[in-house]
């Protein structure tokens, strides 16, 4: 029976069959994709059909593939990282372009060779990153607080714009992380590992700043900081602050104070 004479029922049924057949399969396939991504921890799948979540720039359906592909990459390196164990020794300028470049999604592809270039230079250049955020931090010490000494850490130091001082009065995120490094740096030369990063000195300072405290305290420094933005670090060890001495004395050999090689 011509129900609608200008189209082929028949065919219009095969058709829709035909669709939902290649639908249910498709559905199926991404089901196990997005179980091996959840397992292999390359991100979530179904971030990718929703265009701008959660930092995904494409359209899975519409969009070019090799946004899938950035994407699936990115989370690749990132579980990488967390797990090499190789941010121990990373300062925070180094992890700071490292998350740039993820976020701008200038993101290497996920090959084998890459993977061990990468991390061969990094591994390779693991000391030097480590001795950068020491001098970073010494480096960026103002002279203007007379308990800051020009040539070595002492037992105390005074960190500047920690706090913002102004009336939100938050955290500087960025000047956090030199307390990060100051922390990571103290762990590793006594030979410990870092804490979780959701659990460092900056976080908890930030977390502590927006409650409005004033003072925070580790296994190695007590810190206070001040209504006009700076924090003073008293440290506990000085064992461990003739080790950050020796990184500045051995990048500085003729700058820094004869008492501290």
């Amino acid at each position: 029976m011509d129900l609608v004479k200008s189209v082929s029922i028949g065919n219009l049924l095969n058709q829709r069959e035909a669709v939902l057949q290649r639908l249910r399969s498709a559905r199926d396939l991404i089901e196990e994709a997005r179980k091996i991504a959840s397992a292999a921890h390359l991100g979530c799948v179904e971030d990718m059909f929703s265009p701008g979540r959660y930092g995904f720039s494409g359209n899975f359906l519409t969009g070019d593939f090799g946004n899938v592909e950035r994407w699936i990459d990115k989370a690749g390196w990132e579980y990488l990282m967390a797990e090499s164990g190789i941010r121990t020794f990373m300062d925070s300028a180094t992890r700071q372009r490292w998350a740039e470049a993820m976020n701008k999604e200038e993101i290497p592809p996920l090959t084998v060779d890459v993977i061990a270039s990468t991390f061969g230079q990094l591994y390779d250049n693991r000391q030097q990153m480590f001795e950068n955020g020491v001098v970073e931090i010494f480096r960026r010490l103002s002279w203007n607080y007379k308990t800051n000494e020009p040539f070595k850490f002492g037992r105390r130091i005074v960190l500047s714009y920690i706090l913002q001082a102004d009336r939100w009065g938050g955290a500087y995120p960025r000047n956090c992380d030199q307390l990060d490094d100051l922390e990571r740096a103290l762990y590793v030369l006594d030979g410990k590992p870092e804490p979780d990063h959701r659990q460092s000195i900056g976080t908890i300072v930030r977390s502590k700043i927006y409650g409005k405290e004033w003072s925070a305290e580790t296994d190695y420094f007590a810190l206070r900081w001040y209504k006009k933005g700076s924090a003073h670090v008293t440290f506990k060890r000085p064992d461990l602050i003739g080790k950050l001495n020796s990184i500045l004395a051995a990048r500085y050999p003729n700058a820094l104070a004869s008492d501290t090689r």
